[in-house]
């Protein structure tokens, strides 16, 4: 399988419109198994070990059937970067193209935070807004900033622990997404949820694939929201199919963010504020167009190598893929 992988292997560099989490070109390693295409896309900076979900994401999507859905059309949010210019958040807004609920990046400065999420307001009136802050506040900065954002779907993630969460869920009434409390943690199947949030948010690629997000949707029976981290078409594609087997979905998806490329290796269009999921087979022009150096293809080969060494293997085995 890994030679499989490495003799399929492409990888290529993908400018973004706008900096998000200080990335203005994402680098997507794509190959090709017999069920089609799989991503391997962990940020640069992420250890091997914490890569490990992510070749087990790409892998189960190119070896793995799929599993059955229950919709072939996905409802996306639009996605706001920390970004402040109206113009510019108006360009960008109009990218996710019928698009109902907004997500906005916070977690800055709280007067700039709120002119961001009021520009949003006066541009979309009718649009539910949610804000995602990676963790980044404390209990009494996510209250604070709560009581003054006005109405808000959901807040994702607004503190780093599930201590201050459970906490925060005390305070207010405004419902939590728990996202890196999830993905992160060492076995996230085991964790005490209870009390501390209201949604379970889904990522196929950090999580390990469509099977174990569906385990752990299962395992917490809390409704859940799906999203994406800035994959290519094909990692997004995957995305969908998550979404497509889930089967009470409440929640837009995060995963209109192809939107916020300025180029990508497939086409998944937004019309009227959805996404139809199908399979993506990378274009063979964007491949080459974008492809990175043999130094930069090179280093992505000894990084998938040194993820299957770090635990990838085992867990395939564990699963039987191999067989």
């Amino acid at each position: 399988m890994l030679d499989s992988i490495l003799g399929s292997l492409k990888v290529v560099a993908l400018a973004t419109k706008t900096d998000f989490r200080s990335v203005t070109s994402r680098e997507v390693a794509l190959f090709e198994g017999p069920k089609g295409w799989g991503e391997f896309s962990p940020f640069l900076e992420y250890s091997y070990e914490e890569s490990v979900p992510w070749l087990l994401s790409g892998i189960e999507a190119a070896f793995v059937q799929t599993p059955p859905a229950v919709r072939q059309r996905i409802e996306v949010n639009a996605t706001l970067p920390a970004i402040d210019d109206p113009e510019e958040i108006e360009k960008l807004l109009n990218a996710f193209e019928g698009s109902k609920v907004v997500k906005i990046k916070v977690g800055g400065e709280p007067e700039v935070d709120l002119a961001r999420i009021a520009c949003v307001r006066e541009l979309r009136p009718d649009a539910k807004i949610r804000i995602d802050v990676n963790g980044l506040w404390s209990v009494d900065q996510a209250y604070a900033f709560l009581r003054q954002a006005g109405e808000i779907e959901y807040v994702e993630q607004p503190c780093s622990t599930i201590g201050e969460l459970r906490e925060l869920k005390h305070r207010t009434g405004v419902k939590i997404a728990g996202d890196e409390i999830i993905r992160k943690a060492k076995d996230p199947l085991n964790l005490d949820l209870s009390g501390a949030i209201d949604i379970v948010m889904l990522k196929v690629a950090p999580l390990g694939g469509i099977t174990k997000a569906l385990e752990i949707a299962r395992h917490y029976s809390l409704p859940v929201a799906v999203s994406s981290a800035l994959e290519s078409a094909v990692g997004i594609s995957h995305g969908l199919k998550l979404a497509a087997a889930i089967s009470q979905l409440d929640y837009a998806c995060g995963l209109g963010t192809g939107a916020l490329l300025a180029v990508d290796v497939g086409e998944l269009p937004i019309i009227d504020g959805a996404i139809e999921v199908t399979d993506v087979t990378p274009d063979a022009l964007a491949l080459n167009k974008f492809a990175v150096s043999n130094e930069r293809l090179n280093w992505w080969k000894n990084r998938i190598r040194m993820t299957w060494i770090a635990g990838a293997e085992q867990s395939i085995e564990d699963c039987g893929w191999s067989e």
